[in-house]
């Protein structure tokens, strides 16, 4: 740590600690149904470290050293949390008299239903850019309607990715440190243990950590937290599976001091409301609890979470034409039963005990170890020497005949003719082979044997030409934290804390099957000799189902967070300001010599560090009792991922050229409005983040200059942007309105702008270039016009109004509806650069590339909006000390079929190969979209006792 992160966290202040007169709370919390008391209810003032459980018989005696007009808060899982003013007045005691809990049952089966959707098991673990999962349990109006009713659209709150965001397990921070977000695979199934949570939303303070522009999730598992319970709960579903069993047990607090929470379920589909894509997840959980004295407690958790999932693909308008919307390509029948290809799998259990130490009635000191280990694979077909098996590869398509790639290109000259015959052909034989042929792909690693008259006698394994592997990445992790709460004086309080992680992760590529041959060579086949090689130390290597081949490398990393916040609390004004420092150390270890990279894939790389502040502030002005005004600012520097720091991971040790940290500033004003009967929350807010860094990879056709690329216009490259901006401006607004006793309106609306607001570098890297003598891969192509271009695959614009009905009988019944507008194509970069105007052949300007043209070809394409209506409703019964609940919802009732997000394809990366591509009017690759859900249910029945 540098002298100034040492002088930064150096201060903090115990020697605050002193006695005051104290004012002693008394009460009695009793469910308001049963009027049984209540035991190991939390009882906290807000904003502050003091709080306490009450005993078996529901009382609490709680001493406090604080001064004027305080909030109580009174929570517990499965209840209404209450809310109560108080007044302190030191050395007397007030008795508040008995505390009625109402259940929250009706109420928190919305929370009970969370469910991991398509999205939020997508590849990059982003929630598909979502935070539903990070809303899941918020109780603010505009968040629910964000997360349950704009959240199937892929709706982002404040256009911001899920990285922003922190999400905390008991004091440690679990966002991934490869991509810097929540792996939320890891969490599914655990719904009914999940639900001690607290929020800050924005740039509001926690109690925990620095946090993000986002905000702050903090997951608590604290054993002693749950009030005794049994729970089972039973759902179904068209969605990501069909069926979902999840059973818990709370124990409370024991008189020898031991508490403990158990959980497991499982969730399964053979195919989801997506073709071919089955579903299978189970999910086990345990905390315990003993409290070694009235100040020191040990809590241990673990959990896991095994889970995997059939993809779905993303298709042009042409495929889509020709099948339909629900069409998957990934997979295909093998022995009568469907078999997905492209399947995502995550095991990742996870160990962490927590040290809570109750230092007095003013300090807390929360600690943690956290370890968890495991792997997430994703699995494809992997092919040498034959025919792509994709059913939807572009030369099995009839648009192959109709477009440029049909023909000879003439070097780029323009001249194509269509052939219509051969398109028809294709458009007829696609039809009836719309899947992958796994039994061709069998008989394709076989060859026959002979008899002596040399007739077949039968076939065998033999070299496979087609194999089922998964890119797998192991990971282990390493996790300590300390976070302290202090209150300092009667209108100050301090948190403050760290987090120490260490990665190791192990990226390789797995084979799983050789789908009956008898090995795999692991060779790379465009290219020759040793540069075939993926490890020149191991040459010529067969490989067997379970062996590693292709690429082998691991990820090192090592990062330390902290973090200092001051509140401070009076009658009409509260403040706080806060500061972060954090170091992140990246390493990459090389463990094949790749062939083409012979001197740069062994071994270790540089060591790559970052160092980072953060500084924030808060403001709140109470105008009135039922009226506040809150303004918070935060700026920050924040690493790049380790998966955006190296340029090709894969094959070399290469650190992308000019990476720097990110910079991230946001500042959000809020109005809210509480009476008991109408509730307003309105909110501004602009954010703005500066050098992103971005990494991706495909194969490209006339991309480079013939003479630079050895005769070769054509490559599968990589291409790094930095220096990439994003500016987001908007609003947020959402009304409650309690129209009586039984009838509850409410109307929210999001109002975004969130566009690119610089022109980032482009850089190409072309493997094949270094194979063919060339001593550097990279290629500088300048700035991609990208500024004033949307942020894609999110509506900026989002309104919902509901109309909830409550029956005193404890049924009811809620219908929304919703529009969602100002969806955005992702646009190709490379297409915005000065080079993709150029002829690959001459380097001269295409003569039919004028400005009006280019205007047409790269205008950026809006999804048309969405009307999405959905019905919810419920009832629940009291029997016998025991509730049960029964909770349904039908989502898209009108089944509207609406585009959730698409990519422009890079692969025509000059500007005559996409105008006459699509000129065709069917182009060979033209966008690819993803749909989202048509007409859905959920249906969840729950026993509680």
């Amino acid at each position: 740590m540098t002298k100034k992160g040492i002088i930064l966290f150096v201060l903090l202040p115990i020697g605050f600690l002193f006695a005051q007169e104290q004012t002693t709370f008394l009460g009695i919390v009793i469910d308001a149904k049963t009027q049984n008391p209540l035991g190991n209810i939390v009882v906290n003032i807000q904003n502050s470290s003091i709080t306490q459980l009450t005993n078996a018989k529901g009382k609490f005696e709680l001493q406090a050293a604080v001064k004027g007009e305080q909030l109580l808060w009174i929570h517990s899982q499965g209840y209404k949390d209450l809310l109560l003013k108080i007044q302190s007045n030191p050395g007397q005691k007030v008795d508040l008299g008995i505390l009625p809990l109402e259940d929250n049952f009706s109420d928190e089966t919305p929370a009970a239903l969370i469910t991991l959707s398509d999205s939020e098991l997508s590849e990059d673990n982003s929630s598909s850019e979502m935070t539903s999962g990070f809303l899941q349990s918020s109780k603010d109006a505009f968040m629910q309607a964000s997360a349950f009713n704009w959240g199937q659209a892929r709706f982002r709150v404040r256009g911001l990715d899920s990285e922003n965001g922190t999400m905390m397990l008991n004091g440690t921070i679990m966002n991934k440190i490869y991509d810097g977000r929540p792996q939320w695979s890891n969490w599914g199934g655990l719904n009914n243990v999940l639900r001690n949570q607290e929020f800050s939303i924005g740039a509001a303070a926690s109690n925990y950590t620095f946090g993000g522009i986002l905000g702050t999730q903090q997951i608590t598992t604290r054993a002693s937290m749950y009030r005794k319970t049994s729970q089972l709960s039973l759902s179904g579903s068209n969605t990501t599976y069909n069926w979902r069993a999840i059973t818990s047990y709370a124990s409370g607090m024991s008189a020898s001091g031991w508490a403990y929470v158990l959980s497991g379920g499982k969730r399964w589909s053979g195919e989801g409301y997506f073709e071919g894509t089955n579903f299978a997840a189970e999910s086990f959980f345990v905390s315990i609890e003993k409290k070694l004295s009235g100040k020191h407690s040990l809590n241990f958790t673990g959990f896991y979470t095994p889970n995997s999932r059939g993809k779905n693909s993303a298709h042009t308008a042409e495929v889509i034409q020709l099948t339909n919307k629900k069409y998957n390509s990934y997979w295909g029948f093998q022995n009568g039963e469907k078999r997905n290809a492209r399947v995502k799998r995550v095991e990742e259990p996870l160990l962490m005990l927590n040290h809570y130490y109750k230092i007095n009635e003013k300090a807390d000191l929360n600690s943690s170890v956290l370890y968890q280990l495991g792997q997430v694979g994703n699995s494809a077909i992997d092919y040498q020497n034959t025919a792509s098996p994709d059913p939807v590869y572009y030369q099995k398509l009839p648009s192959y005949y109709t477009s440029l790639y049909g023909k000879d290109k003439g070097e780029f000259s323009g001249d194509f003719t269509p052939d219509a015959v051969n398109a028809a052909q294709a458009k007829t034989k696609f039809i009836e082979n719309q899947q992958i042929n796994w039994e061709e792909l069998y008989r394709a690693n076989r060859k026959p044997t002979l008899n002596s008259d040399g007739t077949i006698e039968g076939y065998e394994p033999a070299q496979s030409h087609y194999v089922l592997y998964e890119d797998r990445t192991d990971d282990k992790t390493l996790a300590a934290s300390s976070n302290l709460n202090l209150q300092i004086t009667e209108h100050s309080a301090f948190d403050g804390g760290v987090t120490f992680r260490r990665l190791k992760s192990h990226q390789f590529q797995y084979l799983l099957d050789l789908l009956g041959g008898e090995y795999f060579e692991d060779i790379a086949p465009f290219y020759s000799g040793s540069q075939a090689q993926s490890d020149l130390q191991n040459p010529n290597r067969q490989v067997q189902k379970g062996d590693t081949y292709g690429y082998n490398y691991n990820f090192l990393a090592t990062t330390i967070d902290a973090f200092t916040q001051f509140k401070f609390n009076y009658k009409k004004i509260d403040f706080y300001f806060g500061q972060s420092y954090s170091v992140s150390n990246y390493q990459r270890e090389g463990l094949y010599q790749n062939g083409i990279y012979p001197a740069s894939s062994l071994g270790k790389s540089k060591n790559v560090g970052f160092e980072n502040f953060g500084f924030k502030g808060g403001f709140t002005y109470k105008i009135s009792g039922k009226q506040w005004l809150f303004l918070n600012g935060m700026h920050l520097s924040r690493a790049p991922s380790l998966r955006n720091t190296f340029a090709n991971s894969r094959l070399n040790n290469s650190i992308v050229d000019g990476i720097e940290n990110e910079n991230i500033s946001s500042a959000e004003g809020n109005y809210v409005f509480r009476s008991p009967n109408f509730k307003i929350r309105s909110t501004v807010y602009y954010t703005l983040i500066k050098n992103t860094t971005r990494t991706s990879f495909f194969y490209a056709e006339g991309i480079f200059d013939k003479a630079a690329a050895y005769n070769n216009t054509d490559a599968f490259v990589s291409q790094t942007l930095t220096h990439l901006d994003k500016k987001n401006i908007g609003m947020e607004f959402s009304m409650e309105y309690q129209v009586s006793s039984t009838f509850k309106t409410t109307f929210c609306a999001a109002y975004g702008h969130y566009s690119y607001s610089s022109n980032p570098n482009v850089t190409i890297t072309n493997d094949a270039n270094v194979a063919k003598g060339n001593t550097s891969a990279v290629f500088d192509f300048g700035e991609s016009y990208l500024k004033n271009y949307k942020q894609p695959g999110m509506p900026q614009q989002a309104f919902s109004m509901g109309l909830e009905y409550r029956d005193p009988k404890y049924w009811w019944l809620g219908v929304n509806i919703n529009y969602l507008s100002e969806n955005y194509i992702d646009v190709s970069p490379i297409a915005r650069t000065n080079r993709f105007y150029k002829n690959p052949v001459n380097g001269l300007v295409f003569p039919e590339a004028t400005e009006e043209r280019a205007t047409v070809l790269l205008k950026q394409e809006k999804f048309d909006p969405i009307s999405l209506l959905n019905i919810t409703g419920g009832k629940s019964w009291r029997l016998s000390h025991k509730y049960i609940g029964l909770f349904w919802s039908i989502n898209n009732i009108l089944d509207v079929s609406y585009k959730t997000g698409g990519f422009e394809q890079a692969r025509n990366a000059n500007f005559r190969a996409l105008n006459q591509d699509v000129s065709s009017e069917t182009p060979s690759f033209g966008p690819k979209y993803y749909y989202g859900y048509g007409r859905t249910y959920f249906v969840n029945f729950t026993i509680s006792l």
